[in-house]
């Protein structure tokens, strides 16, 4: 893993570390693959963990069915008691655990932003968090769904491990859930801290998080860089030919403003989550889809 380094500022939001990573070509152990159709499919090493079809209807992506199965694996370790009480920066340790454990995570080779979340929109949590196991729909038809999807069973919330969590959350000490970004999905999955977002939901409070972003490939960013510098040399060209007033100084400033702005962001815009093709195709697609009804037939 070529290491991490701290990330200023963003799109994928302020402060945080930017990981390099570096000999990991991919494809890692937790990865998304597709086949034709629509199909989807979450696998963490050899297990499915996650599978999903796209829903066809008026929209032109309607939505998404998801099934998901027992056997997810968290890449970090537990969050003990006396270290959540702790100050510390869970930035850098979730840094540090994602590239101590590499074979249950969705790290390869490329460039990946770990930064600190604690605002969301109201329905991220309290109406696309997706509480029903193992069966869901994800509604991309009303502007996008910005969910969150578990990896498993969510515990109840008089569980002994909830209510030792919910202590954190009232005390402001609990450990941030460990998110990550899937465009694929629209939304979020949890990597790690299922019962402790059951413990803050339960105390009323938005949980505190970590979340996984991937990031644009360096020359993928720098050419787009290229682009946006020559039509901005070309807006600054038309303007000096204009004569000089007060008009033309204010949109030159604001001109220059703006692509200040772009250029400082492009390195931390947010890319999307690659995929692989599922080995099978649609027919192993649909016999993992069969073997998963047959086991949960109220679906």
């Amino acid at each position: 893993m070529g290491g991490y380094g701290e990330c200023a500022q963003g799109v994928v939001g302020a402060g945080g570390v930017v990981l390099d990573v570096r000999d990991r070509p991919g494809p890692p152990p937790l990865r998304f693959e597709c086949a034709p159709g629509g199909r989807l499919l979450l696998r963490q090493g050899e297990r499915p963990v996650l599978l999903g079809r796209e829903e066809e209807g008026g929209c032109s992506r309607e939505g998404l069915f998801v099934h998901r199965l027992a056997g997810y694996r968290s890449p970090l370790p537990p969050p003990r008691s006396a270290r959540q009480r702790r100050p510390g920066n869970w930035v850098h340790q979730y840094a540090r655990w994602l590239e101590e454990a590499p074979q249950d995570g969705p790290l390869h080779e490329g460039r990946w932003h770990l930064g600190e979340r604690h605002r969301f929109p109201t329905y991220v949590w309290w109406g696309d968090f997706l509480r029903d196991w193992p069966g869901g729909h994800l509604d991309w038809c009303r502007g996008g769904w910005e969910g969150v999807v578990p990896l498993r069973p969510l515990s109840p919330e008089d569980d002994p491990r909830v209510k030792a969590y919910r202590k954190h959350a009232r005390e402001g000490t609990l450990a941030p859930v460990l998110l990550w970004w899937v465009t694929l999905l629209d939304g979020w999955v949890i990597l790690d801290g299922h019962d402790r977002a059951v413990a803050s939901l339960a105390e009323g409070r938005t949980p505190p998080c970590v979340v996984l972003t991937r990031l644009p490939d360096e020359e993928d960013w720098r050419r787009t860089a290229d682009e946006v510098t020559q039509g901005h040399e070309r807006s600054m060209e038309q303007l000096a030919a204009r004569p000089a007033d007060a008009d033309a100084e204010r949109q030159r400033d604001t001109l220059v403003r703006a692509y200040g702005d772009v250029m400082s962001s492009l390195p931390y815009e947010e890319a999307p989550t690659p995929s692989w093709p599922l080995p099978g195709g649609a027919p192993a697609w649909d016999a993992l889809a069969r073997a998963a009804m047959f086991q949960f037939r109220s679906d």
